[in-house]
Protein backbone atom coordinates (compact mmCIF):
# COMPACT_ATOMS: atom_id res chain seq x y z
CA UNK A 1 0.00 0.00 0.00
CA UNK A 2 2.82 2.41 0.86
CA UNK A 3 4.47 1.77 -2.51
CA UNK A 4 1.21 2.44 -4.35
CA UNK A 5 0.74 5.69 -2.43
CA UNK A 6 4.35 6.74 -3.08
CA UNK A 7 3.98 6.04 -6.82
CA UNK A 8 0.55 7.67 -7.15
CA UNK A 9 0.35 10.65 -9.50
CA UNK A 10 -1.72 12.72 -7.05
CA UNK A 11 -4.15 12.62 -4.12
CA UNK A 12 -7.19 12.58 -6.40
CA UNK A 13 -5.93 9.34 -7.96
CA UNK A 14 -5.48 7.79 -4.50
CA UNK A 15 -9.01 8.83 -3.47
CA UNK A 16 -10.42 7.35 -6.69
CA UNK A 17 -8.52 4.10 -6.04
CA UNK A 18 -9.77 3.90 -2.46
CA UNK A 19 -13.37 4.52 -3.59
CA UNK A 20 -13.11 1.83 -6.28
CA UNK A 21 -11.56 -0.67 -3.85
CA UNK A 22 -14.19 0.07 -1.25
CA UNK A 23 -17.00 -0.59 -3.73
CA UNK A 24 -15.29 -3.75 -4.97
CA UNK A 25 -14.48 -5.20 -1.57
CA UNK A 26 -17.43 -4.11 0.54
CA UNK A 27 -19.71 -7.03 1.23
CA UNK A 28 -23.23 -6.83 2.51
CA UNK A 29 -24.04 -8.31 5.91
CA UNK A 30 -25.46 -11.52 4.43
CA UNK A 31 -22.40 -12.19 2.28
CA UNK A 32 -20.13 -11.38 5.21
CA UNK A 33 -22.06 -13.82 7.41
CA UNK A 34 -21.77 -16.58 4.81
CA UNK A 35 -18.04 -16.04 4.32
CA UNK A 36 -16.99 -15.62 7.95
CA UNK A 37 -19.20 -18.38 9.34
CA UNK A 38 -18.25 -20.67 6.42
CA UNK A 39 -21.88 -21.21 5.43
CA UNK A 40 -23.08 -22.76 2.19
CA UNK A 41 -26.35 -21.57 0.67
CA UNK A 42 -28.06 -24.60 2.24
CA UNK A 43 -26.64 -23.83 5.68
CA UNK A 44 -27.63 -20.17 5.37
CA UNK A 45 -31.12 -21.25 4.33
CA UNK A 46 -31.39 -23.28 7.56
CA UNK A 47 -30.27 -20.26 9.61
CA UNK A 48 -33.12 -18.14 8.23
CA UNK A 49 -35.69 -20.89 7.66
CA UNK A 50 -35.84 -20.24 3.91
CA UNK A 51 -34.93 -22.06 0.69
CA UNK A 52 -31.52 -21.99 -1.01
CA UNK A 53 -33.19 -20.12 -3.85
CA UNK A 54 -34.34 -17.46 -1.40
CA UNK A 55 -30.76 -17.11 -0.12
CA UNK A 56 -29.63 -16.44 -3.70
CA UNK A 57 -32.39 -13.88 -4.13
CA UNK A 58 -31.47 -12.18 -0.84
CA UNK A 59 -27.83 -12.00 -1.98
CA UNK A 60 -28.89 -10.28 -5.20
CA UNK A 61 -31.68 -8.02 -3.92
CA UNK A 62 -31.36 -7.94 -0.14
CA UNK A 63 -33.61 -9.60 2.42
CA UNK A 64 -37.22 -8.54 2.94
CA UNK A 65 -37.77 -5.88 5.60
CA UNK A 66 -39.34 -8.41 7.96
CA UNK A 67 -36.04 -10.33 8.09
CA UNK A 68 -33.91 -7.24 8.83
CA UNK A 69 -33.89 -7.75 12.65
CA UNK A 70 -32.59 -11.33 12.33
CA UNK A 71 -29.90 -10.32 9.84
CA UNK A 72 -28.93 -7.30 11.96
CA UNK A 73 -28.52 -9.48 15.06
CA UNK A 74 -26.32 -11.95 13.19
CA UNK A 75 -24.37 -9.13 11.54
CA UNK A 76 -23.62 -7.66 14.99
CA UNK A 77 -22.58 -11.11 16.21
CA UNK A 78 -20.34 -11.54 13.17
CA UNK A 79 -18.72 -8.14 13.77
CA UNK A 80 -17.85 -9.17 17.33
CA UNK A 81 -16.46 -12.51 16.21
CA UNK A 82 -14.39 -10.80 13.52
CA UNK A 83 -13.00 -8.38 16.10
CA UNK A 84 -12.03 -11.03 18.68
CA UNK A 85 -11.44 -14.30 16.80
CA UNK A 86 -9.07 -15.13 13.94
CA UNK A 87 -11.17 -15.30 10.80
CA UNK A 88 -10.10 -18.85 10.00
CA UNK A 89 -11.36 -19.99 13.42
CA UNK A 90 -14.84 -18.44 13.23
CA UNK A 91 -16.49 -21.44 11.48
CA UNK A 92 -15.26 -23.74 14.27
CA UNK A 93 -16.29 -21.31 17.01
CA UNK A 94 -19.87 -21.02 15.76
CA UNK A 95 -20.20 -24.80 15.38
CA UNK A 96 -18.73 -25.78 18.76
CA UNK A 97 -21.34 -26.80 21.36
CA UNK A 98 -21.14 -24.72 24.53
CA UNK A 99 -22.35 -25.60 28.01
CA UNK A 100 -23.52 -22.00 28.45
CA UNK A 101 -25.84 -22.52 25.47
CA UNK A 102 -27.38 -25.71 26.81
CA UNK A 103 -24.98 -27.89 24.83
CA UNK A 104 -25.96 -26.19 21.56
CA UNK A 105 -23.69 -24.32 19.17
CA UNK A 106 -24.20 -20.74 18.00
CA UNK A 107 -25.04 -22.15 14.57
CA UNK A 108 -27.72 -24.43 16.06
CA UNK A 109 -29.25 -21.48 17.94
CA UNK A 110 -29.31 -19.49 14.71
CA UNK A 111 -30.99 -22.39 12.88
CA UNK A 112 -33.63 -22.46 15.62
CA UNK A 113 -34.45 -18.82 14.85
CA UNK A 114 -32.82 -17.58 18.06
CA UNK A 115 -30.78 -14.89 16.29
CA UNK A 116 -30.87 -12.32 19.10
CA UNK A 117 -29.72 -15.00 21.56
CA UNK A 118 -26.75 -15.68 19.27
CA UNK A 119 -25.79 -12.00 19.37
CA UNK A 120 -26.30 -11.82 23.14
CA UNK A 121 -24.23 -14.96 23.73
CA UNK A 122 -21.34 -13.57 21.71
CA UNK A 123 -21.57 -10.21 23.50
CA UNK A 124 -21.37 -12.07 26.82
CA UNK A 125 -18.48 -14.18 25.56
CA UNK A 126 -16.35 -11.09 24.95
CA UNK A 127 -17.60 -8.91 27.81
CA UNK A 128 -14.42 -8.36 29.77
CA UNK A 129 -16.26 -6.53 32.56
CA UNK A 130 -17.34 -9.90 33.96
CA UNK A 131 -13.71 -10.85 34.59
CA UNK A 132 -12.58 -9.80 38.06
CA UNK A 133 -9.13 -8.15 38.36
Amino acid sequence: ARRIIADAPDDAWIRALVNDLDRQVRAGPLDRLLVLWGLSASAAARVFGISRQAVSKWRRSGPPAGRAPALAALAAATDLLDRHVKRENIPAVVRRPAASLGGKSLYELACAGRHVEVRDAIETMFDLRRIQP
